[in-house]
């Protein structure tokens, strides 16, 4: 009876020396079994299972998950599945189950494997203690071993030996390690959300010149995957980044030149610009199974058919994006910002560039709050939908300037003006994608021309423009109900002794 240890990860020239000496007296057989075959490690871009301390490994024919919380399992592979929809049953794609459905599982590396096992064998040739290994060589050339110490009822020294002695040359275990970085160093660079520390005492000038500098290779990083298509994830991200910048640059008020700053949010807006149309395509169609749930199954066939005209026009506009990103003037453009930015000696100084950043935030922070506080006084069933989506867009900017400024703050306070601020905020969303979404139904009704089946499409579609409205009503009450919480008393003295120091306005 033999019992799993813990996998651990060595460069593969290690085992070398691992194999070379005798483990108290027992002697190390290295045994690689015959024939290689290709192997594919996997992940998502955003690396979510090894930020979790999981590997998926494809190994030939069989998709394995490692796991320092619950050991490995594995399954067959689904040849071509990028998603985990799109796995076969089985016990990987369960464990998998809390990653999101939008990413795709992307090779990180990819190379060739073979197995092999070291065995620790005494006088008598009788084993004491063996590892399982697997080799893996990437096509770069890195080559790491993951070994698998197997112990034998009856000799738990020889397993603790054989252990000590991984460790000892340079085995590290899986829940402790990066395998990554040694395999492909390349691999674990991206980070979707960059901490950047803001100093009290930092200039607004040097703060909003760190963040936009910190947001830009998050847009950059994106862009091939979002000229390859590979999951709508990339272009969401690419967005964000985008206008993460924009939001410094108007909401930092007076940190540029009055006339650089109009300049810099021209340039920055004409590129995201170019990702709206693909970006509205991909949101209807990500919820197409939301619509048809709205409605009855009579009118489904009519939704249907407005998703594959859908997905047709989303063809034409991810080829016309794509063609955007490799053209010599993006690439010219956004490379002249990096520089901009990181050079920072074409940047010129506005009347706040010197404050310092606390200074400004207090004041920023401040204003934005009692200007959403009249707002949502006058809320009620009544009230405009332009008056509600101001609201919702003054408390992005409000959560957006506590983002940014969140290092000069304590934590704690923050995170209690945070929670109900996004919830208010999921609410203000909802409303808002229900008006455009109604909006943009209708248009394309009105857009069918000639296609034969304009009538059952746009009867479908007027079916499905009244539930969202009444969606759109009930979510209203939601918002009144959500802004309440988030502007309480407890709530409002908290924000006026952090961000106004106890005085009144």
């Amino acid at each position: 009876m033999t019992a799993r240890g813990e996998t651990f990860y060595m460069p593969a020239a290690c085992l070398t020396k691992l194999a070379e000496r005798n483990v108290q007296n027992l002697t190390p057989v290295l045994d690689w079994t015959e024939g290689n075959r290709p192997f594919a490690i996997r992940d998502s871009f955003d690396q979510r299972l090894r930020t979790t301390r999981r590997l998926l490994l494809e190994d030939g024919s069989l998709m394995e998950l490692l796991s320092t919380a619950d050991g490995m399992c594995s399954q067959p592979a689904t040849p071509g599945a990028s998603f985990v929809a799109e796995f076969a049953e089985g016990p990987v794609k369960a464990a998998l189950a809390d990653l999101s459905p939008l990413r795709a599982l992307l090779s990180i590396t990819s190379g060739i494997a073979r197995s092999g096992r070291l065995a620790l064998v005494d006088d008598e040739g009788k084993t004491r203690a063996r590892a399982q290994l697997r080799e893996l060589e990437s096509s770069s050339g890195n080559a790491v071993i993951l070994l698998t110490p197997q112990g034998l009822r009856g000799y738990d020294t020889a397993l603790h030996d054989l252990v000590a002695r991984i460790r000892d040359c340079g085995g590290t275990p899986l829940a402790a390690g990066n395998l990554y970085r040694m395999i492909e160093p390349a691999s674990t660079g991206y980070v979707a959300k960059p901490r950047i520390e803001v100093g009290r005492e930092e200039t607004a000038l040097d703060a909003a010149s760190d963040l936009i500098t910190g947001y830009l290779p998050v847009a950059r990083a994106n862009e091939q995957g979002i000229i390859a298509d590979l999951d709508t994830e990339f272009l969401h991200d690419y967005r964000i980044a985008l206008r993460k910048i924009r939001s410094v640059l108007s909401l930092f008020k007076d940190v540029y030149d009055p006339e650089q700053t109009a300049e810099l949010k021209a340039r920055f807006s004409a590129l995201m610009a170019q990702t709206g149309p693909l970006r509205d395509l991909d949101v209807y169609l990500l919820g197409q199974q939301s619509f048809r749930d709205l409605v009855p199954e009579r009118m489904h066939s009519g939704l249907d058919r407005m998703f594959a005209l859908l997905r047709h026009r989303r063809t034409v506009e991810q080829a016309t994006l794509a063609a955007h990103l490799r053209s010599k003037g993006y690439q010219k453009d956004i490379k002249a910002l990096a520089r901009m930015f990181a050079r920072r000696r074409k940047l010129l100084p506005g009347p706040n560039a010197s404050r310092a950043s606390y200074d400004l935030a207090c004041e920023l922070i401040w204003k934005r709050y009692r200007r959403i506080r009249r707002i949502a006084a006058e809320l009620n069933a009544r009230t405009p939908d332009e008056e509600v989506h101001e609201l919702r867009i003054e408390c992005k900017k409000l959560r957006y300037l506590m983002e940014f400024f969140g290092s000069v703050f304590p934590q704690d306070d923050f995170a209690n003006i945070l929670k109900p601020l996004k919830k208010l905020q999921d609410s203000l969303g909802l409303f808002n994608d229900y008006a455009v979404q109604q909006t943009k139904l209708q248009v394309f009704a009105d857009d069918l021309g000639d296609d034969p089946h304009k009538l059952e499409i746009a009867q479908n579609i007027g079916a499905l423009v009244i539930v969202l409205h009444q969606k759109q009503v009930a979510e209203r009450e939601k918002i009144i109900a959500a802004f309440a919480r988030f502007n309480s008393n407890k709530m409002q003295r908290t924000i006026r002794e952090l961000f106004h120091d106890g005085k009144e306005a």
